[in-house]
């Protein structure tokens, strides 16, 4: 028989609180855990590694509905690969972007950084340079 792990097993197995067990369990991600009589939930290792899959998805950025997909995907041995390949390359330019982006907002702060080195706020480039109504 496989052995079962309660939700709060499966919390600490996965690092996933328990509160987003139930929550992606509600919304599908994982399988609905079996209940003892006591009403307790209980779940196969199945699950534990549905989680693992989920956590590291999050992790790399996407969506509860890209995680969805991708897993639906996982669930299907003949599904073309492209689907998934397709996931993951839109993500990748959605990190390109945020990186581009991110460097820009260093490059000003950079520049706020080196703009002043008054001794009072009162003669502070940075605080007279946020304070300017930008011109565009």
């Amino acid at each position: 028989m496989e052995s079962r792990l309660t939700i709060g097993q499966l919390a600490e197995a996965t690092g996933t609180k328990a509160v987003t067990i139930r929550y992606y369990e509600r919304v599908g991600l994982i399988s609905p855990a079996t209940r003892t009589p006591g009403g307790y939930r209980l779940y196969t290792a199945r699950e534990r590694d549905r989680l693992i899959f989920i956590r590291r998805a999050r992790h790399l950025g996407l969506s509860l509905e890209e995680v969805k997909s991708l897993l639906g995907l996982a669930d299907d041995e003949n599904a073309p690969c492209r689907q998934v390949d397709s996931i993951i390359r839109e993500q990748l330019e959605r990190v390109r972007s945020r990186l581009q982006d991110l460097r820009q907002l260093e490059q000003e702060l950079d520049r706020l950084d080196r703009c002043c080195r008054a001794d009072t706020v009162a003669h502070c480039k940075i605080i007279e340079s946020l304070s300017r109504t930008q011109e565009t």
